[in-house]
């Protein structure tokens, strides 16, 4: 049959994007959907909105620590000067990102995509068909379904906030809360985390945890753990919040964080008999949905490795290469590294601590006291710890990281383990010093021996 493209790609972020400029380069006609703003929630409201006003406070912390080396003035941060740059900067993006699908020849269209048959996508009062579909819708944030939820702002809606409310609640201790709190609380805001689980990050290393908490406190966030919000209403001036335990807040802005839910309403799944549910669409180990020329890619996915920017364009990459018969074996997944943009921040990859203390036959725990070690190299972060997580065969099998530094030492820690690079391999090689990245290695060697 003829169709009117080769592949069709409803959503225009991380997820499609990249296969649909490598299928354009390798000759494919293409079309992107797009309801919202192209590009995608990631580099939209998302991700990169976030790091460009986080950066600053990054500096900020940096001076905090060095006062006791000497520097007596601290840094301000201007909010509604930053939000003004975020604003400036950021709308910049789309734009660029249309020009360059539009010089690769790749088909925008702005509209709401549907399935309407397994060829056919639907685009408010038209449809186009296509040999292959990719289905990259990505998640929104879930709301609470409780009295007042409506009174509830979500991640979205604080990255666009002009002026910092004085008291800000965010309900839920999971990655966007703590990051969020970490910038508001600088600031001076009144910052209350409610959460119902017993701790925050639940997903990260305890004593990583714990060192994040225990500075935030000291900052003077408020946490209230075992406490589940039922309640929001309006007062004359801010809101209150009541939990189903007795509390009550009294803020001036709440954000609802509670988690995320994948965008599979209204696609046409049902019809098609493609299996959906909560967590996203269910796929094969080719991405391919029930459909076999119908593929999910990114957030939507149902799925347990981690929903990240670089994980939907890594799955984004892996459909180009099959539709193009470049690699027709199943996903193979590397190490995924991960990053909570605290202070200090917070990074693990691979095999994670608690799974090394359930197999301590398998794994060796190495606990390297990074800031304690060599403080020209650490920044002055005393409280900057690796924790190394090493295989039977002597090689680097996951890690975790307290550190400010921690972002880019990552990187290096996941290529050590992607690579298998062992001891001898790493002796092999030189690096800068006295970069932290140096100290890094020698501790992962000294593991690994």
């Amino acid at each position: 049959m003829s169709y009117d493209y080769d592949v069709a790609f409803i959503g225009s972020g991380h997820a499609n994007w990249h296969a649909a400029v490598t299928l354009a380069q390798a000759g494919k006609k293409v079309v992107i959907i797009e309801k919202d703003i192209t590009a995608g929630t990631c580099t939209n409201y998302g991700c990169n909105a976030k790091f460009l006003l986080d950066s600053p406070f990054e500096f900020l912390d940096g001076l905090d620590r060095y006062e006791r080396a000497g520097i007596g003035t601290k840094g301000t941060i201007r909010w509604e000067e930053l939000m003004a740059f975020k604003k400036r900067e950021i709308p910049t993006y789309a734009p660029f990102m249309e020009e360059i699908f539009a010089q690769m020849n790749i088909e925008l269209l702005k509209g709401y995509g549907k399935l309407q048959d397994e060829h056919t996508v639907a685009i408010d009062d038209r449809a186009i068909t296509a040999d292959y579909i990719v289905l990259g819708t990505g998640q929104r944030p879930a709301r609470l379904n409780i009295e007042g939820k409506e009174l509830l702002h979500d991640s979205r809606e604080f990255l666009e906030l002009d002026s910092l409310p004085n008291r800000i609640t965010f309900i839920g201790a999971g990655i966007i809360s703590m990051e969020f709190a970490t910038m508001a609380v600088k600031l001076g805001s009144e910052v209350h985390i409610v959460e119902f689980a017993d701790k925050a990050l639940a997903a990260y290393p305890e004593n990583d945890v714990r060192t994040v908490v225990d500075k935030l406190r000291a900052e003077g966030v408020q946490f209230h753990f075992g406490q589940a919000v039922e309640k929001a209403e309006a007062l004359e001036s801010g809101l209150r919040l009541t939990t189903a335990q007795g509390l009550i807040i009294e803020t001036d802005y709440a954000l609802d964080a509670t988690g995320r839910i994948s965008n599979v309403e209204n696609l046409g799944l049902e019809d098609l008999g493609i299996e959906y549910n909560r967590s996203g669409i269910v796929v094969n180990d080719y991405l391919q949905t029930a459909v076999p020329h119908i593929f999910a890619s990114g957030d939507v996915i149902d799925k347990t490795i981690p929903r990240l920017t670089p994980t939907a364009s890594f799955e984004s990459d892996y459909i180009a290469d099959f539709i193009l018969g470049i690699n027709e074996k199943p996903i193979s997944y590397p190490v995924v590294p991960n990053l909570v943009f605290t202070f200090p921040r917070i990074a693990q990859v691979g095999v994670t601590v608690a799974e090394a203390k359930a197999d301590t036959d398998n794994y060796k725990i190495v606990d390297v006291p990074f800031g304690q070690q060599a403080k020209f190299q650490t920044k002055l972060e005393d409280e900057a710890r690796f924790t190394l997580i090493v295989n039977k065969n002597k090689e680097l099998a996951g890690a975790s990281l307290l550190s400010n530094e921690a972002g880019e030492m990552i990187n290096l820690i996941t290529l050590i383990i992607n690579q298998k690079l062992k001891a001898a391999d790493l002796s092999q090689m030189i690096f800068a010093f006295p970069g932290t990245s140096n100290a890094l290695i020698n501790a992962v060697k000294t593991a690994l021996s």
